[in-house]
């Protein structure tokens, strides 16, 4: 499995953002996904995710009022939308593939990863 994230890019605080993350196979459409940060300096993070039928959502604490998660099976695709970003917000974004197809928070439980995209907000 591949997993390749874009979107991100230099917003300024209360923009929005939406990554994108594309899948090379369907093995994924039985597998939980997530979304992953790591700021510099930093240790990587728990965003967000989704369970394979994308009937469950999981969200950090922080992303709860303002990320949505989401995927679309059929194309293979997972998506964040961020809205009212803050310069807190600034990090490598990294989406993955869970073992299971209930997602954890936990980095160690996801098996395939992508290779990250830069979101950099500024105040």
């Amino acid at each position: 499995v591949q997993l390749q994230a874009s979107g991100g890019g230099l917003v300024q605080a209360g923009d929005s953002l939406r990554l994108s993350c594309a899948a090379s196979r369907r093995t994924t459409s039985n597998n939980g996904l997530g979304w992953f940060r790591q700021a510099p300096g930093q240790e990587r993070e728990f965003v967000a995710a989704v369970s394979w039928r994308g009937d469950r959502t999981y969200y950090a604490d922080f992303a709860k009022a303002r990320f949505t998660i989401s995927r679309d099976n059929r194309q293979n695709m997972l998506y964040l939308q961020m809205n009212n970003l803050k310069p807190e917000d600034t990090a490598v974004y990294y989406c993955a593939s869970a073992r299971a197809a209930i997602p954890s928070r936990q980095a160690a439980d996801y098996n395939y990863w992508g290779q990250g995209t830069q979101v950099t907000v500024s105040s």
